[in-house]
């Protein structure tokens, strides 16, 4: 049953009883698992329904049985958590078990409730970004204002009083202390005469954050503060330290980050999580009097691969390049090169694998993350996939693939074989090209017209007979110019610190949102590429 008290008691109905609600709240469920797992205490779990800007019923779950919940309701608009006290990384693990099996019965209970609900309006909008800096004319220095909590918590209080008119804004917190995010507070909708409304609107937002603006204050919509972590102490205002105990950052103080407890308790947990502190390397241009470059002569001030090629570098905890060079260097190549360094920048040999578990009722190979340990990939390789790779010398029987995996070249008691070796160099023929795929690191899909493995197992063993197996020894100089001097950074506000224009859309159904989601699964990546705007990271120029 439903028994609704005014808004400070509480709803009390069956779990599977939870009001019906647009299909895209499937999308915020999916996250619902990592989201309880870093921020929210063991006996809560949140749930938002995504009536994209109408008003939005927030609803937090105490946990009391298996069937039953005490729903604390209210209505406001697109924004932030303000419940909740977020529990340390050591103290969550003990429940992580549990929190994936909830999600996932959460996104089966919610997925079956409204997979059938058809006729919802379209509606869409977008949310911007601001970085709010102070300008010093006098040192002539820009530094971060920590003022956005004040700056935001004034807006929302002046659109509160012009609610009655048609068009208007919405204000909520981001990650760091000097960002604003701002929507517009009534959504577009599927109609064309809507498009009249969001040039408009972005203008109204930018009038209204400008009156909250101190004299010497500026509120740019640029993608990253040139300068974030390059000032140490003295690089906000009001200064604080570099360092903490949320980030342990050598660039950054914690005190940049949202005083909302939300943002800290990610940062650390996600580090805590890691086992070590944040570590983004990029490649530092090489101008003529860069001074990193100075100890490193030979190398051309330029690391361009060309028009039809971009420049690659590995990252994160594989990359064992950092034991042996640190923080300032970073291994790069180009995507379409035939070389290829391992983690050290050691020089290696690619060679073309074909996927073959010769036993009965065995499909392919999971990834894996490193030698033993399975990765639980979707797209793992099929029998009949060909993957490019390099054999580890210290590690007899495995193969470290392009994209940063691991793969198994036979059982652990050496019966079953996986992987067949086809090829022992990279080929750019068009030929060649086609019985052995291309130069991507994963190739999937028919090679000409074969009805089994091993019919394309002797296609592909036959093209590669013709070709020369001699290779192209890597001597010192070209070892040295793979190796380049890196912009290094340690904390996650380098990342969450960024901006962005994004866009939300609330489909008619289920169907409608998979189509949107698969047109912009491939415009996404190109907005991305034309709008390209970080040249400068911690006060360097980036490669």
């Amino acid at each position: 049953g439903c028994y609704r008290h005014n808004r400070r008691r509480a709803w009390w109905l069956h779990r599977e009883q939870l009001e019906r609600s647009s299909p895209n709240i499937i999308l915020k469920l999916l996250s619902v698992a990592v989201y309880r797992t870093i921020l929210m205490p063991s006996h809560w779990v949140t749930i938002r329904t995504i009536q994209f800007w109408r008003p939005l019923l927030l609803a937090h779950l105490l946990l009391l049985s298996p069937n039953a919940v005490v729903v604390s309701a209210f209505t406001l608009t697109m924004g932030l958590l303000k419940v909740g006290v977020p529990q340390p990384w050591e103290k969550s693990k003990k429940n992580l078990n549990y929190v994936r099996k909830a999600g996932v019965r959460q996104f089966i209970s919610t997925y079956n409730r409204v997979k059938d609900l058809k006729g919802d309006e379209l509606l869409w909008g977008d949310e911007i970004e601001y970085g709010i800096f102070v300008l010093d004319h006098q040192n002539k220095k820009v530094r971060l204002s920590l003022r956005a909590k004040e700056i935001m918590d004034n807006l929302n209080e002046n659109e509160a009083s012009h609610s009655y008119e048609s068009e208007g804004c919405n204000w909520v917190p981001e990650y760091g202390a000097w960002m604003v995010e701002a929507t517009p507070r009534r959504p577009y909708n599927g109609y064309s005469v809507d498009l009249l409304r969001v040039e408009r609107n972005m203008r109204l937002r930018r009038k209204r954050i400008l009156t909250e603006l101190n004299d010497n204050e500026i509120a740019p919509t640029v993608a990253v503060f040139p300068m974030l972590g390059a000032l140490g102490d003295d690089g906000s205002v009001p200064p604080v330290p570099v360092g903490g105990p949320v980030t342990e950052s050598e660039y950054i103080g914690d005190g940049i980050i949202n005083p909302h407890p939300r943002f800290a308790a990610l940062s650390a947990n996600i580090r805590k999580r890691r086992g070590e502190k944040v570590n983004i390397r990029i490649p530092l241009f090489h101008d003529v009097n860069t001074p990193e470059y100075a100890d490193l002569p030979g190398l051309p001030p330029s690391t361009c691969c060309g028009e039809e090629s971009i420049l690659l570098w590995r990252f994160g905890k594989g990359d064992l390049s950092r034991e042996k060079y640190g923080n300032g260097f970073v291994i790069v190549g180009c995507s379409n090169s035939s070389r290829e360094f391992n983690d050290f920048g050691d020089p290696v040999t690619l060679q073309k694998w074909l996927v073959n578990v010769e036993c009965e009722g065995c499909k392919g190979l999971f990834y894996r993350s490193a030698p033993g340990v399975i990765v639980p990939d979707a797209d793992w390789p099929r029998n009949g996939d060909v993957v490019v790779g390099s054999e580890i010398p210290d590690v007899p029987g495995w193969i470290r693939l392009q994209n940063g995996y691991y793969l198994p070249m036979k059982s652990d008691d050496g019966e079953v074989k996986f992987l067949h070796k086809v090829s022992s160099e990279t080929h750019t023929n068009n030929q060649q090209k086609k019985a052995l795929g291309s130069e991507t690191p994963m190739y999937r899909g028919s090679v000409g017209n074969f009805n089994n493995v091993p019919d394309l197992k002797n296609a592909l063993e036959t093209a590669v007979s013709s070709l020369s197996n001699e290779h192209q020894a890597f001597n010192d100089e070209a070892k040295m110019f793979n190796l380049r001097p890196a912009i290094h950074m340690d904390a996650m506000a380098f990342g969450m610190g960024c901006c962005c224009l994004q866009i939300t859309f609330q489909a008619t159904d289920v169907d409608e949102s998979r189509f949107l989601y698969d047109q912009l699964a491939v415009l996404a990546p190109i907005m991305m590429a034309l709008t390209a705007s970080t040249p400068v990271m911690k006060g360097r120029l980036a490669d």
